[in-house]
């Protein structure tokens, strides 16, 4: 009876790390790091494009020359499409972030498929370019969200360091957060959107953009796309 409880607690032990933990690679291995040698990290930005904040940003990585990666939103697409396609035209990955942005741990795979594949072609349609990795609302996973976006040619992207920019705590707070939580092959994660609410203010992110991009640099960081890990 007691191995009987305990192989039950270690069973739903495991299903909610697999489910809630963004690295866990109990439904999945996603990747979790960048493998390039030497001081090589990736900056990333969730649930955009936003028409204030995702500009500010993109002017920011291009006056530095460096590439990001973009998990966008496939209903914020669909409202700005040009922002999208700036994002490809630029030389940044855009990876996809899903359609509705709801969380996916527990949704029927038809559910899931039909999110995928509508972010997938929302993002097509503004830029031509068919995304190779995806990151799911949260980090919150099922048995089958990695295998249906496996199926769609995206590899599934969790993240090192989030700094919760999403709560506005002040340009430097995210600034310093980032900065200070960084270390070599880290995926960081941000957001130039709001996943519920088109026009959520990210503003602080933007702002705090070039502070991180200047301070790393000088501490001999390099940027990469994820989608080269």
């Amino acid at each position: 009876m007691m191995l009987g409880l305990g192989a039950g607690v270690v069973l739903v032990g495991g299903a909610a790390h697999g489910a809630f933990h963004r690295n866990s690679p109990i439904f999945g291995r996603p990747i979790t790091r960048l493998r390039s040698p030497g001081r090589v990290v990736a900056l990333t930005f969730d649930d955009g494009p936003n028409p204030d904040a995702t500009p500010l940003i993109l002017d920011a990585l291009a006056a530095r020359g460096v590439k990001a990666t973009f998990f966008i939103l496939g209903r914020h697409a669909e409202a700005w499409p040009d922002l999208v396609k700036r994002v490809a035209d630029e030389g940044h990955a855009v990876g996809n972030h899903g359609f509705f942005h709801r969380k996916l741990h527990f949704k029927s795979p038809a559910y899931v498929r039909r999110d995928l594949e509508l972010g997938t072609r929302a993002i097509e349609a503004a830029a031509h370019v068919r995304p190779t990795v995806f990151r799911a609302p949260h980090g919150f996973r099922s048995p089958w969200v990695t295998r249906i976006a496996r199926s769609l040619g995206q590899r599934t992207v969790g993240w090192s360091l989030g700094v919760w920019d999403s709560d506005r705590p002040g340009v430097d707070v995210i600034a310093d957060r980032t900065v200070n939580g960084a270390r070599a092959g880290s995926i960081l994660l941000l957001h130039d959107g709001d996943g519920y609410d088109p026009r959520g203010d990210r503003v602080q992110t933007a702002r705090a953009v070039p502070l991180i991009v200047d301070r790393l640099l000088e501490q001999g960081y390099r940027f990469e796309r994820v989608d080269a890990a």
